[in-house]
Order: structure tokens, then sequence, then C-alpha cells
């Protein structure tokens, strides 16, 4: 080595020759070297300079080699400072405490330079490679540290979601993640009621259902969380609009078709029925079910035997029947548009689903769970929403119950432009609740122009248009005379 180095040498010697000697040769190599000649002086040097490598001799006047090193070890700051003695003594006893109290070699005196600088060049070596290993164990045990933080901060979200799951729905883990849990989504006695209804039916997998509610109430999830919480859960699941099945197709797509059976019929084809055997068929909107076809219908329920169109024999299916209507089916029989008989066979066990208005205190867990809905296939984070806002849902009567909620929510994320959402971001439909209107038009309002005319001008067309353009109903509604509004807004009377 001949290029100079930042590698420090501390030798300790009382003998001026050696200290002299030791450090022209280990100088020619390109270390940097002290020489000091007392123990004493030595865990100065040590102490301050901190040096790669302290070559030590034994035999001093008042602190000897080995006290040095010692008191070296017992120091933090200079522990993990390589020693190497060199010293005249030859005995086995000497070499042994040498390493005893924390040396790493020992090289006799009279020495040979050749051996000396191979030995620390070799120490020099494996303390870089020992600092290395320390330094990338102290990275990686920061790293450790890190990620166990991590991982706890993600086994307590999920123990957090696994919580709320459990709270929120009863269907399995594959439904939820396909369907959604928007209808199951709550606290509220009558949606407690409904889960308690799902698990009487959990073992009774041949009963046929009827679930009865309001449009939008999510009367076809209730199905399908019937279907998943039963012995049929791995069959299939098949629904069927009756109100949108065309009169002269109703048989063929019920039951199916053999090849001929009528123009058009170039292949056979499975109807409903073979497509959800050893599963669930959920007739949506039954109550509009044609009447022929509510006989054939009743006729399958009772033998379990399909007669596809054109077929010559007739073969057995085993199939639940789930059904859903938002009208009054014993309405619908006393006008005779209605099968009573049907009714008792698809109606053994009634499931009726609340309207949104009954169960008002699930309302912030529905729009919490639309925002986070919503926010996700946006890709952005999900904002907050005020309270006042989740007031004004609270207070709506949602007409259109579930499904109108949802809608509100999305278009709120969409003004919110993923910020907060604020009560001015909800837009009811005709029929929400006029307390939620009026919170609604009070924060509306605090967004008006701050001139004082066309300030007027736009309270006077929201009046307006929540009066469906009635004047007189507006001005009786802001308190002012007509005419007012008939001269503000250049209107004729």
């Amino acid at each position: 080595m001949t290029e100079e180095t930042t590698t420090n040498i501390l030798i300790v010697d009382d003998a001026p020759e050696n200290l002299r000697l030791l450090s022209d040769m280990l100088a020619k190599q390109g270390y940097k070297v002290r020489g000091v000649r007392t123990g004493e002086m030595a865990l100065s040097v040590a102490a301050s300079h901190l040096p790669d490598l302290l070559l030590l001799d034994i035999r001093m006047p008042e602190m000897d080699g080995y006290e040095v090193c010692r008191r070296l070890k017992a120091v933090e700051a200079t522990a993990a400072i390589p020693v190497v003695f060199l010293s005249a003594l030859d005995q086995p006893i000497d070499k042994v405490t040498a390493f005893h109290v924390g040396g790493i070699d020992y090289i006799t005196k009279p020495f040979q330079t050749e051996e000396v600088l191979a030995r620390v060049s070799m120490h020099l070596e494996h303390a870089d490679t020992s600092r290395a290993l320390t330094e990338r164990n102290a990275e990686l045990e920061r790293a450790n540290v890190e990620l166990a933080a991590s991982n706890r901060q993600l086994k307590e979200e999920i123990h957090r979601r696994q919580v709320l799951a459990s709270k929120l729905t009863l269907t399995n883990e594959r439904e939820a993640a396909r369907w959604g849990v928007e209808g199951l989504i709550g606290r509220s006695p009558l949606l407690q009621q409904i889960l308690q209804n799902i698990r009487m039916l959990e073992r009774a997998d041949s009963t046929s259902v009827l679930i009865t509610g309001e449009s939008g109430t999510g009367k076809e999830l209730i199905a399908r969380a019937v279907h998943a919480n039963s012995a049929r859960r791995d069959g299939p699941f098949v629904p069927l609009n009756c109100a949108t099945v065309p009169r002269d197709l109703a048989e063929s797509l019920m039951f199916g078709h053999v090849k001929g059976a009528f123009t058009g019929a170039d292949t056979e084809r499975h109807g409903y029925f073979d497509l959800a055997d050893g599963g669930t068929l959920f007739l949506d909107e039954v109550g509009d079910m044609p009447y022929d076809l509510q006989i054939k219908l009743l006729r399958v329920l009772e033998d379990g035997q399909i007669m596809p169109l054109g077929a010559a024999r007739s073969h057995s299916v085993d199939v639940r029947i789930v059904a859903a209507t938002n009208i009054d089916l014993p309405g619908r029989i006393q006008d005779g548009s209605f099968r009573q008989d049907l009714y008792y066979r698809i109606a053994r066990f009634t499931v009726e689903v609340p309207p949104l208005r009954q169960r008002k205190d699930d309302i912030p867990l529905l729009a919490l769970h639309f925002l986070q809905l919503f926010a996700d296939e946006m890709g952005i984070d999900v904002p907050e929403i005020q309270d006042e806002a989740l007031a004004a849902l609270k207070q709506a009567d949602f007409p259109g119950n579930i499904r109108e909620l949802k809608n509100v929510v999305e278009r709120a994320l969409i003004e919110s432009r993923g910020g907060e959402v604020q009560p001015q971001h909800l837009r009811f439909l005709p029929g929400a609740s006029e307390a939620a209107q009026v919170i609604q038009q009070r924060d509306e309002a605090e967004a008006l122009p701050l001139n004082l005319k066309e300030a007027e001008v736009a309270v006077i067309e929201r009046a307006l248009a929540q009066t469906k353009n009635n004047v007189s109903a507006a001005a009786r509604l802001l308190g002012v005379d007509r005419h007012k509004i008939y001269r503000l807004l250049g209107l004729k009377k």
C-alpha cells in the first residue's frame, strides 16, 4: 500500500525506537499513524480519535497493556477498537491473558516487518467487514421495527374491518365481495329481524320465499343472501325479472324448448329452471307474471317436473323459488290477476323489507359505505362527510329508498370534487323531506352572489323550483308579496 488512506493506527510502546520503527513502517504503507508511550495517553488518544487499529505493548510503567485493553473494552465508545498486542513476552499464559482481556491477535518481538504488515492488513479488512455488517444489521433492525409497526397497523385495520363486516352482513365473503352489502348494512331492529329470518331459512333450503317491499329497498340482495346462506350456496343463482319477459316467449324462456318446437326454434334451448337446477331461481316482480304462465309455474312447484316446449316427456329439476314484489299481491288476487294458490306456494315464508324512511338510523352507515364504494371506483381517497350533511340525509324520506340514497351520495362525491362532502353537495329528488331541503337550501345560500339583486333572484328561483313555478306559493314560502317576485324576475302578471 503506497497511497495515503484515511485508516488510523495508534501505536502504544514505551520504547522510542519501537515507536519510530513501527511508525515509519506503517506510514510507508499509507496509514495515518499516531504513537504514544504510556497507557494513560493511549486511553486519551483512543477516546478522542477512535483509531481503526491499536498496536499495544504489554510491559509499560504505571499501566501495562493488559489494563489499557481492559479499560478500552469497558467503555462503549472504544470497545470496538481492534487491539493487537506486540510484546517480547512469549509465555503461553501471556498470550492467554492478552486474548482474555479483549485482544484479537498477539505478535511476539522481535517481529518481522512482513508479518506485522500482513496481520495489520488482515485485521483492518476484517474490521471493515465487521463495521459494514454492523451497519447493515442496524439498517435491518430499523427496517424490522418499521415493518413490525406497519404489520401492527395492518392487523388492526383488518380486525376493524372484520368486526364491522360481522356486524353489517350475514352474506358469506364471496357473495359480499361480488354483490356488495348495501341492503344489509345497518343496526336497526327492522334489519336485524331480516337477518334473523335469513338465519331461520338456512336449513330450510327447499322452502319458497316471498320478499316484499318498495322499489329500491334491496329485495334482490336479500334474495342473494338467502341463497348464499343455504345449502344451495354452491349452486347457481338465476335472476329473472317477470315484468320484462315477453308474453309470447315466456314459456320458452322459463321451461326451454326442443329443436323445431316452433318457427325459428333452430336449436334446443334450456330454460331458466334448467339453468337454476340445484340452486335458486329468483323471480323478481312476480306480481307482473302473465296469468297463463302462473298456471304452469304452479304445476312445476307442485311436482318438480318441467316440460320444455315441443318435448315428448318432462324431466325433474331441483330448484328453490325466491320471489319478490313491490305490489300488493292479495289485492291482485282480489282483482283476479294473480292466482291465490300460486301465492300460497311462493309465500310459504315471507320477508318484508322496510323502506329506508323506517330505518333512518342506518342511513349514515349506508352513506359512508356508498362514499367508500364510489371513491374506490374513482380511484380517489375517501373524503370526510360533514355531520350536517349526514343529518340532512337522515332527515330525507328517500321515496326511492336505498337506490335513491346511492344516487344522491354518488352525485355529492362528484360535486365535491373529491373534497369534504357538505350539505350543498346533496341533491334530493322531489319528495325528500322538507327539513332536508331546508338544510340544503340554507347551505346553498352561503354560496349566493354578493350582488344583492342577483342573490334575491337566485333565492326566488329556488323557491319557484320548490313550488313547481307557483308564484303565489313561492311568495308565501319567502314571506314576500308576489308582485315583488314579478318585478325582480321581469315576469308578466
